[in-house]
């Protein structure tokens, strides 16, 4: 199994991205985390301007793991890093690696050490994590979408299945 991760800055680009993984056959695999700036983490899962962007990656029961988190179906906190919101994969591993933060769920995943600190970094940013788990004859059609939907800071891990 092999991850795709990559980030946006720009939360309707992420959403587009979502969409088209999601027409792509992509569904449980579409992982997302992003500060939840604008909800304060109110059990919300909107991304500002009313969408839902964790809505569209939850049919198939890809956040089913985030219903049973203290703060609320898709949101999570971390100290330093405030709110955030969550979906799929990516959001059960940081469910158990609250003291290791999203560094932590990364590299539980399998993503190395140094890379998984760079997106925690970005994450605290205000950018948008958008990531997707494939074999390895699907993964590089996944990074393609999210490159050419404005994905920065597209790398694909050899990740734990």
């Amino acid at each position: 199994m092999k991850t795709v991760l990559s980030t946006f800055s720009d939360r309707h680009q992420a959403e587009r991205a979502v969409d088209e993984l999601r027409r792509q056959g992509f569904e449980k695999e579409i992982s997302l985390l992003a500060k939840d700036d604008e909800n304060k983490g109110e059990n919300q899962t909107t991304m500002g301007r009313g969408n839902s962007i964790t809505g569209g990656t939850a049919t198939g029961g890809a956040i089913g793991g985030l219903a049973g988190l203290a703060v609320g179906a898709g949101a999570l906190a971390f100290p330093g890093i405030g709110p955030l919101i969550a979906a799929g994969p990516i959001a059960g591993l940081l469910s158990g690696a609250a003291t290791g933060g999203i560094a932590g769920g990364l590299i539980d995943l399998g993503i190395p050490d140094d890379r998984s600190k760079f997106y925690e970094g970005k994450i605290k940013e205000g950018r948008i994590l958008v990531s997707v788990q494939a074999d390895d004859q699907k993964i590089n059609e996944a990074a393609d979408t999210l490159r050419s939907l404005g994905a920065q800071d597209v790398e694909v891990h050899q990740t734990k299945s």
